[in-house]
């Protein structure tokens, strides 16, 4: 050690300090070494606390606690909370009764919050890197340093004329109103998030059939039939807790099938009537094959396809003709009889059913179109916007008349970039900004795209980004391609190891913010954010963060920040909000937690609704088409709806206010990078898995329900319940192979074919993990968990046990140090336990879907060896 202090280039006003004893002490301006992996105690386990049974414990007073409203973000479901809150301390958190979606109920990592805001090794203090990037060396700053040293370098870009070497990258922040003004009014476009690692397909799918913003909201609750294509809804769905007790409901109170497509024997799948495990992306083969049967027997909805779909019911059967259900038994391995079967019992029960998917469909290099089969099976139901069926809100975002911003509002910049805007995936930003965000380093290492200023929030790409840990930590520690990064995070994270200056965040429990997801009854909807705490020493809100530096940019930009701070903002966004029981809207939120018009009918049949005689002044009608359009504020004509029987109504949102079976936008967008397309949505073969050898596999990955990739390891409490994640082999190809539970396996992955990126078929990475043998799995598919893997984030995310050494902003009058995470770790490897788990997210290949940039992660080719 002594060497390499030697070699630091130690900031010369404060002496470095080293391990755990310094942390207590450090001072502003004084200087600390870190090294992940300090906290692993090496002398033999200290003894266990005494048990002191008999000794009483003091409950909780719940009826003296303070009961606060806000909003969870442990995963991205967002669910209604309330905090109680005993004597300053948070003390329980149960769901808000008051919100539609998930209402009483809330599940374990919801509850498990209560110990984010005291974590033992939480970021308190600003800090500056010390020495090169990635060697652990920081000297605690202010604020006040830290802001002028960041509106500084963002001036220097916009002075240049370059504001768009300026970018933000999110994982997941629910701060897009705070971030794109702040990006519109320095005038950079380059807002990069991870909507491409997650839903890309799902959405575009959505976008591309009926123009909706978001994820569907069946109505599962009034449902007879549903058809499951990869959704693991009792985990990990999004909306999870919002939907699975609606189909917990439809399934008792009105005998409601639930038949799951998954390669995966899930939590879902096991619960459900009916399991079926296809080849891994054949789920769009199969919804074809099941439309094919069901146009065939000409039990369907035909006023719905002929009135209200783009296509004729002719055209209809002649594209599904060849998509057999014995087509679909080859591809997929699902009996035609089980397909024929299916496809008359889900069309029997129409409109009270629904087709639905999640990863386990759409995260495929043929993605897009499996999700659009999917959602086809719901028009010939016509079950679109019926009770009991596939259903979609107004919006699933935050309504704008309700909750405006501030004026004035800055206008979207007009340049545009390949980091945000890359043009080889010309759907990823053609309905919003969707972004490819996991070729982001790559592009910034071919020199295709230049940052100056590069802000990460609660960013965990070296953790959760494909090839996360050679080609994101290659490019994160490289200071030429990014000359200065700023990471604002709560504990010290793998990427802020990388960073230049790190900011101590306020969790979701210690800040403001608005929010909103798709409602499942149906009607407009929005949550408020509020603190249930205050946060800890130095710890600020990074929207917070962003109007300091907005204030400090000059008149040109600070303008758009008058305004005290982030709460201030969300107070402002409340003011024409009907003041129902309270002083004014803002005081509503802050008592209710959530804005629910129940006075509204919920939105079934939305696109029969007629336009009003407002929405129709100024418009004018297509007499072709009969699409009725107008100018947008923008001063830009687009559709707002449709003449049907000489009633405008709205319709759907699509260019033809129809819904689209075949899309004009999808065939241009193909022909724009030369992909043969002609917009219907065919199956489309997955070329890493043609002729695959028998020695090959396909190596997907799952969730469980206490983690949501990088941002729950650190939390005690769920890393207890799962720490580990063995591989999932099928019994009867382990017994090819040798393999008994337990063993350890070498894995090998390949790099993908096809029209995706770096497609050369080479080897990319190995790692050695243990087996976990059963017959819940495709033969030729092994699962890994995510979520896990850790080298950074605290003792628990990294399951080593012993005194703290990975909080730079450790302070033990602020926070007291956990004795569990001493002594008690259980899970920690140096004591005989699991340890952390494996990352798999290392060794996954980066690769994009075409058209849409949706990252295939269920596609990656695999070789196995017993070690």
């Amino acid at each position: 050690m002594s060497k390499q202090l030697q070699a630091l280039e130690v900031n010369r006003r404060g002496a470095l300090k080293v391990g755990i004893g310094a942390l207590a002490s450090l001072a502003v301006g004084e200087t600390i070494l870190l090294h992940p992996g300090e906290a692993a105690a090496q002398p033999a386990r200290p003894p266990r606390r005494p048990n002191v049974r008999g000794t009483p414990k003091v409950p909780h007073n719940y009826k003296r606690a303070r009961k606060i409203t806000s909003v969870c973000l442990n995963c991205s479901t967002v669910c209604g909370i309330v905090g109680y809150v005993d004597n300053g301390k948070l003390i329980k958190i149960g769901g808000n009764p008051e919100d539609p979606n998930n209402g009483k109920m809330l599940c374990a990592k919801g509850q498990a919050g209560v110990v984010i805001s005291t974590y033992p090794e939480r970021l308190l203090y600003p800090l500056k890197r010390v020495g090169r990037r990635g060697q652990g060396t920081w000297r605690r700053i202010t604020w006040e340093e830290a802001y002028a040293d960041i509106a500084k370098r963002v001036r220097a870009c916009i002075d240049a004329g370059h504001p768009e070497h300026v970018a933000i990258h999110i994982g997941r922040s629910r701060l897009a109103d705070i971030m794109g003004r702040f990006l519109n009014a320095i005038g950079s476009p380059v807002l990069l998030n991870h909507r491409a690692l997650c839903s890309l397909n799902k959405r575009a799918a959505n976008y591309a059939t009926i123009g909706d913003v978001d994820w569907e909201s069946v109505d599962a609750e009034r449902c007879k039939y549903l058809l499951n294509f990869g959704s693991n809804f009792y985990e990990a769905h999004q909306g999870a807790i919002h939907f699975l007790k609606r189909v917990i409901k439809g399934r008792y109170d009105n005998g409601c099938k639930l038949v799951t497509f998954d390669v995966r024997l899930s939590n879902t799948a096991g619960r459900s009537d009916e399991w079926h495990a296809p080849f891994p992306g054949t789920e769009g083969a199969v919804a074809l094959a099941l439309a094919n049967t069901i146009v065939a027997d000409g039990n369907f909805d035909r006023d719905f396809m002929t009135t209200w779909t783009n296509t004729t019911v002719d055209a209809l059967s002649a594209f599904l003709k060849p998509y057999t259900p014995e087509w679909a038994e080859k591809l997929s391995g699902i009996s035609a009889g089980d397909i024929r079967r299916i496809a008359r019992a889900f069309i029997r029960e129409r409109p009270r059913c629904a087709a639905f998917t999640n990863r386990g469909s759409h995260a495929h290099y043929n993605g897009f179109n499996n999700d659009r089969a999917v959602i086809l099976l719901n028009a010939l139901a016509g079950s679109i916007n019926q009770p009991g069926g596939y259903c979609y809100a107004e919006s699933a975002e935050i309504p704008d008349h309700l909750f405006p911003m501030p004026a004035p509002v800055p206008a979207a910049p007009k340049i545009r970039t390949d980091l945000e805007d890359p043009p080889e995936w010309p759907l990823a930003n053609r309905w919003q900004k969707m972004r490819v965000g996991q070729i982001v380093y790559a592009y910034l290492k071919q020199k295709r795209a230049r940052l100056q200023v590069y802000f990460t929030y609660t960013l965990a790409s070296p953790t959760t980004w494909p090839e996360g840990r050679s080609l994101a930590v290659e490019v994160l520690r490289d200071e030429k391609l990014i000359p200065f990064h700023v990471c604002s995070d709560v504990v010290y994270s793998e990427t802020a190891h990388y960073a230049d200056l790190i900011l101590p965040d306020a969790t979701y429990l210690e800040r403001w913010g608005l929010d909103a997801r798709n409602n499942y009854e149906l009607r407009t909807y929005a949550t408020l954010r509020q603190p249930l705490v205050p946060p800890p020493a130095e710890c600020v809100n990074f929207a917070d963060v962003l109007i300091q530096v907005g204030k400090r940019l000059g008149p040109e930009v600070s303008r758009y920040f008058d305004f005290r701070n982030y709460e201030d903002f969300v107070r402002l966004r409340c003011r024409q909000l009907p003041k129902g029981d309270s002083a004014d809207g803002f005081a509503y939120m802050k008592r209710h937690g959530v804005y629910h018009n129940t006075s509204e009918p919920r939105s079934y049949d939305l696109f029969k609704r007629p336009l009003t005689k407002a929405q129709l002044d100024g418009s004018r009608t297509d007499p072709q088409t009969g699409i009725i359009s107008k100018r947008n504020a923008r001063g830009v004509e687009e559709a707002i709806g449709i003449t049907m029987n000489a009633q405008a109504l709205r319709g759907f949102k699509t260019p033809s206010r129809k819904f689209e079976v075949h899309s004009q936008t999808v065939a241009q967008a193909a022909a724009r990078v030369k992909i043969d397309d002609d917009g219907w949505p065919h199956y489309v073969p997955i070329p890493a898995h043609q002729n695959l050898p028998e020695d090959r596999f396909i190596l997907t990955t799952f969730k469980w329900n206490v983690h949501t990739q990088g941002r729950t390891a650190p939390q005690k409490y769920l890393t207890e319940i799962v720490h580990d994640n063995p591989m999932w082999i099928n019994a009867a190809t382990a017994r090819r192979l040798g393999i008994r539970t337990g063993d350890t396996v070498e894995v090998t992955t390949y790099r993908p074919r096809g029209r995706t990126f770096d497609p050369t078929g080479q080897r990319i990475g190995s790692a050695r993990i243990r087996a976990f043998v059963t017959e819940g799995i495709h033969p030729r598919v092994f699962a890994v968990s995510n979520s896990l893997g850790h080298l950074f984030g605290g003792r628990s995310a990294a399951a080593r046990r012993g005194p703290r050494a990975e909080g730079p902003g450790f302070d033990p009058k602020i926070l007291s140090e956990d004795a569990d995470l001493t002594t008690n770790l259980w899970w920690s490897q140096a004591d005989g336990g699991k340890g952390a788990g494996f990352n798999v997210n290392a060794i996954l290949p980066i690769q994009p879907a075409p058209i849409t940039g949706m990252q295939a992660w269920f596609d990656t080719v695999c070789s196995i060896r017993k070690v």
